[in-house]
């Protein structure tokens, strides 16, 4: 893997999801019930307030601020979280991040592809 790399071959070459988030991008692993994305994000941002079915992940690299239902913590590498169907959250994105996500819903995010 080199540096300009974001995760190994077997990863990067899952679809691309369709996020209109500047400097945020993932890989969809597609299941019958659930997703799973490989998230990365170039630098520093914010992702607003919004609700929608269950939700747990890890942070893989780089540090972020989760607020669920006004309950703020903060997350580095090998921090896992939890959060419940329905809360509503917000991200706070402190440095350059992967993470990886999974959700309880099989149509979260859809592809690039099948965007055209």
């Amino acid at each position: 893997m080199s540096e300009k790399t974001l995760y190994p071959p077997m990863i990067e070459k899952l679809p691309e999801i369709d996020i209109p988030v500047p400097g945020v991008q993932g890989r969809l692993f597609q299941g019958t019930e659930m997703q799973a994305v490989f998230f990365s994000v170039e630098g520093t941002g914010e992702i607003p307030p919004h609700a929608h079915q269950a939700q747990w992940g890890v942070v893989l690299e780089g540090e972020m601020e989760l607020t669920v239902e006004g309950r703020v913590r903060r997350y580095n590498r090998g921090d896992s979280y939890y959060i419940p169907a329905g809360a509503t959250h917000s991200i706070r994105i402190l440095s350059p991040l992967k993470a990886l996500e999974i959700f309880d819903e099989p149509n979260r995010y859809r592809t690039k592809e099948s965007q055209t």
